[in-house]
């Protein structure tokens, strides 16, 4: 694998579903030919002219996985073609969740094209997936200040004894957990984790129960789509959200990432797999600062930039 070409050994860290807000990217696309080229191939694959629909859309439209998710990758592809073009080039990659994607780009895994290509069919797909649960609707929220462990303890107790549909979907940090369940399932999950000790409950402005068994049927026909996708050995390090450790070929990278839709997000132990390969720095390339976040609650001796936004990346 390759290293790192510049003085600086950067980690290129791309966010996932929740980070998208009205007018992400436009500053990018106003001063980079490349995140242009990127806007361009994007409004190809959706249909739609992506620069008016990230100007234009509101917060219920971008909530939608089937607009969120080629979205988000768009903004994180552009983010990370403006860092490079400024000489800031990865020695290693990890995407959170969607952001796993733009990490395979980033590390040579797929074209930009694929990436944004299956983006939009995984979004429509678990969109399609969420429509199917009907009225019982679904979503995922944060469990702050309770141990990952004691968590995932705790919702195997609940399920045990009679709790459906309720599930661990992001091991985020020490102290950050997110579970996925059915609307009926989170609201009494609420209940149970704040007399659990739970110091907050963050309801996430994502469309449905994701990285959890309700998206089977949305992974049961992704894995055809990818299928038709090759899958390059990676260039660079690319870290798996499903094992929390480095992907050494195509073939597991693409085995990994369809895994992932049903899977639980390993992020804490992304964040120690690369801590422990000794870079300078790590960047948050697209929408938001919640990577940058979750890196400093993780306690990574390591600083954490955001850089989704052409004023923070003219600060890196």
């Amino acid at each position: 694998m390759a290293g790192c070409i510049t003085n600086k050994k950067y980690v290129f860290l791309f966010p996932g579903q929740g980070a998208q807000y009205t007018g992400m990217g436009l500053d990018l696309f106003d001063v980079s030919d490349e995140a242009r080229d990127l806007f361009t191939l994007a409004s190809e694959v959706i249909g739609h002219d992506a620069k008016k629909l990230l100007a234009e859309a509101g917060g219920e439209t971008l909530k939608r996985s089937d607009i969120a998710q080629p979205a988000i990758t768009l903004v994180n592809l552009a983010a990370a073609a403006v860092l490079r073009s400024r000489g800031i080039r990865p020695c290693a990659c990890a995407g959170h969740s969607l952001g796993e994607y733009a990490a395979l780009t980033a590390c040579g895994v797929i074209s930009a094209e694929d990436s944004l290509r299956l983006t939009a069919w995984r979004g429509q797909l678990m969109q399609e997936a969420v429509s199917a649960l009907g009225e019982a609707g679904g979503g995922m929220a944060a469990v702050i200040g309770i141990p990952g462990a004691e968590v995932e303890k705790a919702v195997n107790g609940w399920t045990a004894a009679g709790l459906r549909d309720l599930y661990v979907a992001n091991l985020n940090a020490p102290l950050q957990t997110v579970v996925s369940g059915t609307a009926e399932a989170l609201a009494e999950a609420e209940t149970r984790f704040k007399e659990a000790g739970a110091r907050r409950f963050i309801r996430l402005a994502v469309a449905g129960p994701f990285h959890s068994p309700l998206m089977a049927e949305a992974a049961d026909k992704f894995a055809a789509a990818l299928d038709r996708v090759s899958f390059a050995d990676p260039v660079v390090p690319f870290f798996s959200n499903v094992t929390g450790k480095c992907v050494t070929s195509g073939l597991e990278a693409r085995d990994l990432v369809l895994r992932q839709i049903c899977s639980p997000v390993r992020w804490f132990d992304q964040e120690k797999a690369i801590a422990e390969t000794t870079p300078d720095a790590a960047v948050e390339a697209g929408p938001g600062k919640t990577l940058s976040g979750l890196w400093k609650d993780a306690g990574v001796p390591i600083p954490c930039f955001p850089a989704g936004k052409l004023a923070d990346i003219n600060k890196i």
